[in-house]
């Protein structure tokens, strides 16, 4: 296990709404990516890891594959994986986690 997959299993330790890097999820065959939840938010959102539509995560909580997702301009499941292990490499070379 690398240093970067080490802090994303720690951070999963948490409870959901209490993480702070993304995470997958699947339902009903359907998978997610969650964002975790910014401090002015009312609800996370969960992004189809494929395309661009998201989804409130209370909805895809209670209904999973049947939520209602939205179209998103620019981002996707994989990307917030991708920018979020981009972003602990470059903390873990900068020295920010020991």
């Amino acid at each position: 296990m690398t240093d970067i997959d080490a802090i994303f299993a720690a951070d999963r330790q948490h409870p959901p709404h209490e993480r702070s890097l993304p995470w997958p999820e699947t339902r009903g065959g359907l998978t997610v990516v969650v964002e975790p939840k910014p401090h002015w938010a009312d609800d996370m959102r969960a992004f189809r890891s494929d395309a661009r539509e998201y989804c409130a995560y209370a909805d895809w909580t209670a209904n999973g594959a049947r939520a209602r997702f939205f179209g998103h301009v620019d981002t996707c499941g994989d990307d917030l994986i991708r920018k979020a292990r981009t972003l602990v490499a470059s903390e873990i070379a900068d020295g920010l986690w020991n």
